[in-house]
């Protein structure tokens, strides 16, 4: 019980706009990586190095290191769009929690299923299982909101969360898109539902379907 309510205990609010110094951050990354294209092996999340080298940080590190452009740009803008009125809701330091607990765990998750199955060189990397996290997070806090798909299809934001939790099961699933972490994405929504689930006391599924 008072492990629970250490967990329940408020962070009081305070606001210093930590959702634009995180995509700051990123894109310095983006550059550094870059630059030094040797700064991938040592944060990127690969599983053998975790393991055997005790890599640890990566777990941690991969979440500012993106594949190319185009990946660190659609997750810098998710982090914007979904960051912002999340961080504005429940304060900057609160929202820094929910993101690098979601991330890091979606990582731990990514780590132990690699290892696993086979894919233990392969490392991993991008923002994505914090980003999906936030996704359900904005879906729960703001369920009435409407997201533009592709900016022409409009869903309620709960709907949104579902569809997209559909395509990465079905992904992951019939491997039709490959070099993509799907379980990572997958793994930072369900993450992001227990945080919410235990912190909050917030269940997101009650959330989606109470109408």
């Amino acid at each position: 019980m008072n492990n629970i309510s250490f967990l329940r205990k408020p962070i009081a609010y305070k606001f210093y706009n930590a959702t634009i110094g995180l995509i700051i951050i990123n894109f310095i990354m983006f550059l550094f990586n870059y630059i030094n294209p040797y700064v991938l092996g040592y944060l990127a999340l690969t599983p053998i190095l975790v393991i055997r080298r005790m890599f640890v940080w990566q777990i941690f590190t991969y979440m500012f290191i993106h594949a190319n452009f185009t990946h660190i740009f659609l997750n810098m803008l998710a982090l914007f769009i979904f960051g912002v009125p999340l961080e504005r809701k429940l304060g900057s330091t609160e929202f820094l929690v929910f993101y690098f607990t979601v991330g890091i765990g979606a990582g731990l998750f990514t780590l132990i299923f690699n290892w696993y199955s086979g894919m233990a060189l392969i490392p991993v990397v991008g923002a994505s299982g914090a980003i999906y996290g936030l996704l359900l997070a904005y879906a729960a806090l703001f369920p009435d909101s409407v997201l533009f798909i592709f900016g022409i299809l409009p869903l309620r934001a709960p709907i949104a969360v579902l569809l997209f939790a559909g395509l990465e099961i079905f992904f992951q699933l019939t491997n039709l898109q490959t070099g993509i972490a799907h379980l990572t994405h997958l793994a930072g929504i369900a993450f992001a539902y227990f945080y919410f689930l235990i912190r909050y006391r917030i269940n997101a599924i009650k959330v989606f379907f109470k109408k």
